[in-house]
């Protein structure tokens, strides 16, 4: 089960630096006066089904080793699940430009939720 464990870990770590860069990647667009490409969707949709499958790992972490140290981790985990889902929806009626703008900050606001959960585990 520690390898669950690590792999819960790592799966974080690699969430923060894949929101990261398709915040940055969604900021560059909003800076081309760009709206979010087909590709830039499909990074969000990559980048959710990871927050779910790290959710899911977490929740064995739960059942067969142990809780976590502050219950704060938890709310963070939940909103990390989220986050990207509520933002895209409240950005659906803007310009191409500020759906992009918008949606790179809800990216980075998303993996300071990350390093958040990291912090608190």
């Amino acid at each position: 089960m520690d390898l669950v464990l690590s792999l819960h870990g790592r799966l974080a770590i690699v969430l923060v630096l894949y929101y990261t860069a398709v915040g940055l990647w969604a900021l560059f667009l909003g800076v081309r006066k760009s709206g979010p490409t087909p590709g830039l969707r499909g990074a969000f949709v990559i980048a959710e089904i990871a927050a779910v499958a790290q959710g899911v790992v977490g929740l064995l972490v739960f059942a067969f080793l142990r809780p976590p140290r502050d219950g704060l981790h938890v709310l963070y985990g939940f909103a990390l699940v989220l986050a990207m889902p509520l933002a895209a929806s409240m950005v659906r009626d803007r310009e191409p430009r500020g759906q992009s703008v918008a949606l790179g900050f809800a990216a980075l606001f998303t993996a300071g939720l990350a390093i958040r959960g990291i912090t608190t585990a």
